[in-house]
């Protein structure tokens, strides 16, 4: 029995070992897929249609306009959360213990209408791998090889954890990668039904190719992160992460669940204008601690769960 945990350890090692070998290959995927999806929709087919003429200038003009720009809001998502890092546990943290705040202090759980968490209630965890006091809703990351703030998980695709510090942003990815490859689904529909109809089809052999794979790709990725948008901005809602919602399958009450606006706002922030983009207003990140992943509020007839 020792032995076969020390193989399964062994196994999940090499596992986590390879998904950071994955890095820049992913990447270059991505960027591979953004390439023939660029090539088929602006260089082969909307971008001669300007020249057309007509309503099939306006059509072409108005699918370009909406591309490009979907096209930087998602590159701009993606590589915010591949660069940011999604929080580690400062040196030498401790939980914060009982103090008397100012009006000038951050925003706490009575700014939400609760308590903030009584920390002689909490049950500090610790991290044995880190060697660390982990705070509130952290976790240990195999693949990174440390605690991760308010870890959602690690995904591939960003060759990053997503974390307090980037889960809007990767939020933001998935939005705006479901805009983007709808859009080109629909704008490459009528060239995909051509295919299966019998007049002849314009364009090169490798035009052809490139068109078909695009539309094969864009909704193939279309339909996927459609049900994980749906199922993460279902957890936005109920303020959890996928940890916490295999952790608390069980749990009818969760002590983190504040109502939809406020869970909205700590992770899109209170600011509108910001909502849709990968950044924060000074003003947020100065008053609220919970963007910084380290304090939650929480309500206090419930400060008793632990996760």
């Amino acid at each position: 029995m020792h032995r076969s945990g020390a193989a399964m350890a062994w196994n999940v090692f090499k596992f986590c070992t390879a998904l950071r070998g994955l890095g820049s290959i992913m990447i270059l995927l991505v960027l591979g897929v953004v390439g023939v999806t660029y090539y088929a929709v602006v260089l082969t087919s909307y971008g001669p249609a300007l020249y057309e003429g007509g309503l099939t200038s306006v059509t072409a003009a108005a699918v370009l306009i909406l591309f490009h720009g979907l096209l930087v809001m998602l590159l701009w998502s993606y590589f915010s959360v591949v660069l940011t890092d999604p929080g580690s546990v400062p040196p030498n943290w401790r939980p914060v213990m009982d103090e008397e705040r100012g009006e000038g202090d951050p925003l706490t759980g009575s700014e939400f209408g609760v308590s903030q968490a009584d920390a002689s209630k909490q049950r500090v965890r610790y991290c044995r791998k880190c060697s660390q006091m982990k705070p509130p809703r952290c976790h240990h990351c195999s693949v990174c090889g440390r605690c991760i703030l308010k870890m959602d998980h690690h995904c591939v695709w960003v060759v990053n954890c997503v974390g307090a510090l980037n889960y809007k942003y990767f939020l933001l990815f998935l939005f705006y990668t479901f805009l983007e490859t709808s859009l080109v689904t629909l704008s490459l529909l009528p060239h995909f039904i051509a295919f299966f109809t019998e007049g002849e089809i314009p364009g090169t052999p490798g035009t052809l190719a490139t068109t078909f794979l695009a539309f094969v790709l864009n909704l193939a990725f279309a339909l996927s992160v459609m049900g994980f948008l749906i199922m993460h901005m279902s957890m936005v809602a109920a303020n959890t992460t996928t940890i916490e919602a295999y952790e608390k399958k069980t749990t009818l009450k969760w002590r983190y669940d504040l109502g939809r606006k406020k869970n909205f706002e700590q992770v899109f922030g209170t600011d509108r204008r910001y909502w849709f983009i990968p950044a924060y207003t000074e003003e947020d990140l100065r008053r609220m601690p919970v963007l910084q992943g380290l304090e939650f509020p929480s309500k206090p007839d419930l400060d008793a769960q632990e996760f």
